[in-house]
């Protein structure tokens, strides 16, 4: 029976967890766990193990870096999870991809700057909005990838530019 591996980090400590495809088994560092759980991240579940009762709510969750709170009887928990994507990533000494930094924004096609949405100094979140660019006569709103802080604005409102310019550059 096939099944899908993860390495989940609660608090400190690091976890092995295996499920079976069907869901109908779960391992914990190798051991089955007997397990009734019942929900959904929206309401909260209801976990019975070992003939204990137990209530569980998301508290905060964010999928992109599979980094979550969650709270059980009362008590809330970090916790990270890694899939076999992430896995991989890290037998092959490559877990720090994921995480490059970003140096500039780049046109990603030729196109007119109708707005400028930040200046030079500015601290920005990821999904930001930075920049308006026209092109195709079509509007689209270059947003951030990452937390960064803008170090210079290379282009002006109403300049045309072309493919791959630089038009911001973000700290390092």
């Amino acid at each position: 029976m096939a099944s899908e591996k993860y390495q989940v980090k609660v608090n400190e400590a690091d976890y092995d967890v295996e499920v079976a495809q069907n869901g109908a088994e779960i391992k914990l560092n190798g051991e089955v766990l007997d397990l009734d759980l019942m929900g959904d991240s929206k309401k909260g579940f209801h976990l019975l193990r070992n003939h204990k009762s137990h209530e569980i709510n998301v508290i905060e969750a964010d999928y992109e870096t599979k980094e979550f709170l969650i709270e059980v009887d009362g008590e809330k928990y970090p916790v990270k999870v890694a899939d076999r994507f992430d896995l991989l990533l890290k037998d092959l000494g490559m877990e720090h991809l994921t995480n490059a930094a970003v140096n500039d924004l780049k046109a990603p096609m030729p196109g007119l700057v109708l707005d400028i949405k930040v200046e030079p100094g500015q601290s920005i979140k990821k999904g930001q909005p930075i920049l308006v660019l026209e092109a195709m006569k079509m509007e689209n709103v270059l947003k951030a990838e990452t937390d960064a802080t803008i170090k210079s604005v290379n282009c002006e409102k109403g300049q045309a530019v072309e493919k791959n310019q630089v038009l911001i550059e973000f700290e390092v």
